[in-house]
């Protein structure tokens, strides 16, 4: 008789559990399709350009972030909090820098440059073409084999880049003063963005932006290669934009209708367009 008792008890019970412990997993499994909005997630590198630093990509990373995406933001060597002697960085100090950041991340990555960061996630990906999954220049500089970021911005006589800098008296940085940098990068921006850029204003290195690129890698050609122009850039104009769209014939193009900086003014648009770019 007890054990008749017992195992009446214990086969609901049983069935119970397995009930429990399927209704968990589908709601753990539903729970994260919903979260990325319907596709898997993916690992996003993302690297700033000059007179920025992580705090530019902010919006962006906190956003992808909370849908389920994996992100990393990359400091560039004399940016931000880094402190390295700026006469000491060239091109291929921030290519190593960013290297070393792909490499201690597990599979492959999206690799997005914005303005300068065009340049070096070129580099980037001519080094170590295979973990790089998809390529996304955001207002960025795109050099050709044997091209610096100078030889581009001397084909853009409409930016108010170069007019608004300041050059050191030992020539390594230039400084943009805080009643131009609004103009420079961001007049679409709100009062936030505004301040957050002259908070963070700090002399930039510029021995990089004379580095002509050296591309050596056959495998860098296939890797798959998009850009977000955006149309009312005052940094990197339009019309240059175009121009580097062109010559490294890439054909996946989207536009943000904004100044230089859309992750600041507009960072839900660069979201869901880095988003769209990664299924």
């Amino acid at each position: 008789m007890k054990m008749f008792i017992r195992k009446q008890i214990t086969k609901p019970l049983f069935h119970m559990v397995i009930m429990a412990m399927a209704s968990l997993l589908t709601f753990s499994s539903c729970s994260k399709d919903d979260n990325n909005n319907g596709h898997s997630a993916k690992t996003f590198v993302l690297v700033h350009g000059s007179f920025q630093a992580p705090y530019a990509w902010q919006f962006v990373k906190a956003r992808l972030e909370a849908l389920g995406q994996k992100v990393v933001v990359v400091e560039l060597p004399g940016h931000g909090q880094d402190q390295t002697d700026p006469k000491t960085i060239s091109i291929k100090t921030y290519r190593d820098k960013v290297v070393q950041a792909i490499t201690a991340i597990n599979g492959p990555v999206v690799l997005v440059g914005h303005s300068l960061g065009g340049a070096v996630i070129t580099a980037v990906t001519d080094t170590i073409p295979e973990r790089v999954e998809k390529l996304v220049y955001l207002a960025g500089f795109v050099p050709a084999n044997n091209q610096s970021i100078l030889d581009l911005t001397m084909m853009d006589p409409n930016s108010l880049f170069g007019p608004a800098l300041t050059f050191s008296a030992a020539g390594a940085t230039a400084s943009i003063a805080n009643d131009k940098i609004v103009s420079v990068f961001a007049q679409d921006g709100n009062d936030q963005v505004k301040k957050l850029l002259m908070d963070n204003n700090r002399p930039e290195p510029i021995a990089a932006q004379a580095d002509k690129l050296i591309l050596k890698n056959p495998s860098f050609a296939a890797v798959p290669k998009y850009y977000i122009q955006t149309t009312q850039d005052h940094a990197v104009t339009i019309d240059l934009q175009k121009k580097m769209i062109s010559a490294a014939g890439i054909m996946n193009v989207y536009s943000v209708d904004s100044g230089h900086c859309p992750m600041l003014t507009q960072p839900d648009k660069v979201s869901d367009l880095l988003l769209q770019i990664s299924r």
